[in-house]
């Protein structure tokens, strides 16, 4: 079988498989229009190409059709767990419909510098979920990378809106909690790296409170431990007046305010409300059972691929971020 050795199997071999010309293959498997290939030709051609195993260059499709059919995915050196987890995968799938390859890497150290994996890769795109400096998104265009986008923020050095806005997600958060609660307050991660998502959900939070004249939310930095919340607790139920509702970064947050609650013979929603972000699987099994809000990543990412498509055919994009469906998913805790 031609392709069971170590030889890469090439156009002409579908070709003499098929018992068509290189360039009949070349027309079927592009799927070229305006070409009058008959049906049972095309179906011939592409049954060879299947038994051979062929698979087309990277190289002769970017020479065809004047670029890379690659998008490369930059993540930050965050926690990958399930919301991003299932980020990455409804990217994957959105380029796909677009004829496109979502290629993911992280910053996570001791992972290869930036610039040597654009170098080799030379995608058509990049998409960064945080952002970088503007000398390397300029590297990048130099080379020919025509679509560099910084999801969570601005190159750095550069005054860029959002493409996800997260603000208002605390926002939700508040709203929910304002017309049982006059005092809020804020679990806040004490990774550093979150702080391009944790800021402006707590911004979002205090605009909330700002509008209807409530106080400040009383921020409290909180670990991912299972213990990290207790103090945190101690200090929203003994400020003057107290806070009776929490909005947590992340289910994660929220999930350790519960225990602390637990740890302190206390119970939620009764001596405080907390309420999350992202639905996470094991919101629902807390006890009590979370209440969070829930985004709509997968239409998120069909955005996001919609803008890198929009962006690399030259069409206009919009400014502003896009739009993201927010709904509260309702149970026990808030």
């Amino acid at each position: 079988m031609a392709g069971s050795g170590s030889r890469r199997v090439t156009g002409a071999d579908v070709a003499r498989e098929a018992g068509v010309s290189r360039a009949t293959v070349s027309y079927v498997l592009n799927d070229t229009p305006r070409q009058k290939i008959p049906e049972a030709t095309r179906q011939r051609v592409r049954e060879a190409a299947a038994r051979l195993g062929y698979a087309p260059s990277a190289a002769a499709r970017s020479l065809r059709t004047g670029r890379s059919d690659l998008v490369l995915g930059l993540l930050p050196d965050w926690p990958i767990e399930n919301v991003l987890g299932r980020l990455v995968q409804q990217l994957t799938n959105a380029f796909a419909e677009h004829q496109l390859t979502f290629l993911v890497h992280s910053s996570a150290r001791p992972a290869r510098p930036l610039r040597e994996i654009w170098k080799a890769l030379t995608p058509a795109a990049v998409l960064a979920l945080d952002e970088f400096p503007e000398s390397e998104a300029g590297a990048m265009r130099a080379a020919g990378i025509e679509v560099v986008m910084a999801v969570h923020g601005s190159e750095q050095g550069r005054r860029r809106p959002p493409l996800v806005a997260e603000e208002p997600i605390g926002a939700a958060q508040a709203r929910y909690l304002v017309d049982s609660h006059r005092r809020l307050g804020y679990a806040y991660p004490d990774l550093t790296r979150l702080g391009v998502l944790a800021r402006p959900r707590l911004d979002g939070v205090r605009r909330v409170c700002a509008e209807l004249g409530l106080p400040e939310p009383d921020v409290r930095v909180i670990s991912f431990e299972a213990d990290g919340a207790v103090e945190a607790v101690k200090a929203w139920r003994a400020a003057d007046p107290p806070v009776t509702g929490v909005c947590a970064f992340n289910d994660d947050l929220a999930m350790s305010v519960l225990v602390a609650l637990r740890s302190l013979g206390l119970r939620a929603p009764e001596d405080l409300a907390v309420i999350g972000v992202d639905d996470a699987p094991g919101a629902a099994l807390t006890q009590p059972p979370l209440t969070t809000i829930v985004r709509d990543t997968d239409a998120i990412a069909h955005g996001l691929a919609r803008r890198v498509v929009d962006s690399l055919d030259r069409r206009t994009v919009p400014v502003h971020p896009l739009q993201d469906p927010l709904r509260v998913q309702v149970r026990v805790s808030a």
